[in-house]
């Protein structure tokens, strides 16, 4: 445990300068965990110009926009055929007024827009991929506002995920707009070894779905051209035709914090939070999770018709400043027993934030040492994160009830 608290505080100096590792692309972009929307979750292939308009205005109307969300992205489905130049178009269905014109809408909102492509020559819906066009497409992007790109690993045959992911960054670079990179592998070649010299962050695990200690049916039209030429395609690791639930997400993320910081995310994909699969404890435990893991905070639900409670979830300013903390050091687990987790997160005025995680279906108490934090005996200011109060001052240790399928997450600082 020592050692682990003395790796977590070497990351402290060069997390609080800004500073990117030289393996690290510096493309000056997400210096923060990104922020935003994506179509997928809450719409799957049912997209259209509506539907993204109708999202950037319940982002702005619902105080997300305040709080920090920024991307308005587009998933698959918004492609119809390449034109004679080879130049991707949209769906004139879908999306009769262009691409063009949608970000110009999102961009009045005072939001950014995002867009999605594929590495293979088809995207996981059979619409046109950008290999062979990476060039072309990345033109295309930038001469449209795009700010955001999300590239798949659908049809990608025998592909190597370093190589063709480069190949997008490169071109993306070569535009000279700014366009934060989203690479989209499911963690089948261990992208946290060599995506962070190419992307901004990329995703650590397969699909997520809308349960918290499950395996889920991914939204009708989900990923299936993945390994060939059709539908019959073998699914890559982790994926199948099932998502992956919020605890079997966080599983794998767990030891992964080397590779991420300012600029470079580990991603355990987007958040379900809202979408009526979870109850509301298990929304608040997801979004804290991600906020731990300094995961990006991609909302997938109906912004436009949210409750209450989802909103509160989402735009609650304190579990969010955890989430972007300058110094952008990821959470670490430092006890897994039986059904209970605790997770630590070094932040940068030297406070640790930590989440008891309860993965049984009954109430139980958790409780995290002072050492576990590298406190050594100092008494602890603690602060209950979703309640939004103080708890008091603790010497040693502190414990706590946790619910079923809930997490308590706190803000501990030293007091000296």
């Amino acid at each position: 445990m020592r050692r682990l608290i003395a790796a977590l505080l070497c990351w402290l100096p060069l997390a609080l300068t800004g500073a990117v590792p030289a393996w690290a692309l510096d493309n000056g972009l997400a210096r923060n965990p990104p922020m935003g929307w994506n179509s997928w979750n809450h719409l799957a292939c049912n997209v259209d110009e509506q539907a993204i308009r109708a999202a950037a205005d319940g982002m702005a109307a619902s105080g997300m926009r305040d709080a920090g969300y920024e991307y308005v992205i587009i998933d698959d489905c918004w492609q119809g055929p390449r034109d004679g130049t080879g130049a991707l178009t949209a769906d004139p269905v879908r999306f009769p007024g262009g691409i063009k014109a949608l970000a110009d809408y999102v961009h009045s909102k005072g939001l950014k827009f995002g867009i999605y492509s594929d590495a293979g020559d088809r995207t996981c819906q059979g619409r046109p991929g950008s290999l062979g066009h990476e060039t072309q497409d990345a033109a295309s992007f930038a001469a449209w506002g795009v700010d955001y790109v999300k590239y798949d690993w659908c049809s990608s045959r025998d592909l190597s995920a370093p190589d063709a992911y480069q190949t997008m960054s490169t071109a993306l670079a070569a535009t000279g707009r700014p366009m934060v990179f989203s690479i989209c592998e499911w963690g089948i070649s261990h992208p946290w070894d060599w995506a962070p010299a190419v992307g901004n962050l990329w995703r650590t695990a397969g699909d997520i779905a809308d349960c918290f200690k499950c395996t889920g049916r991914r939204p009708e039209g989900g990923p299936r051209n993945v390994g060939g030429d059709d539908d019959k395609g073998p699914p890559p690791p982790f994926m199948g035709m099932m998502g992956l639930g919020v605890l079997q997400e966080l599983d794998l993320q767990a030891g992964l914090g080397f590779a991420a910081g300012p600029g470079h995310w580990n991603d355990p994909d987007m958040l379900e939070v809202g979408n009526g699969g979870m109850s509301e404890g298990e929304d608040r435990a997801q979004f804290s999770l991600w906020a731990m893991l300094a995961a990006p905070l991609i909302a997938g639900n109906d912004l436009a018709h949210m409750s209450d409670a989802t909103k509160a979830i989402l735009t609650n300013r304190e579990v969010i400043a955890v989430d972007q903390d300058p110094a952008g050091i990821e959470a670490t687990r430092v006890a897994h027993s039986g059904d209970a987790d605790v997770w630590v997160r070094v932040l940068a005025d030297g406070g640790r934030a930590v989440a008891l995680l309860n993965r049984s279906e009954s109430a139980r108490q958790i409780s995290v040492s002072w050492p576990e934090l590298g406190f050594g005996n100092s008494a602890g200011l603690v602060r209950d994160l979703w309640r939004g109060k103080d708890v008091g001052k603790f010497s040693g240790s502190y414990q706590a009830t946790v619910a079923a399928h809930a997490v308590m997450m706190l803000r501990i600082g030293k007091v000296h």
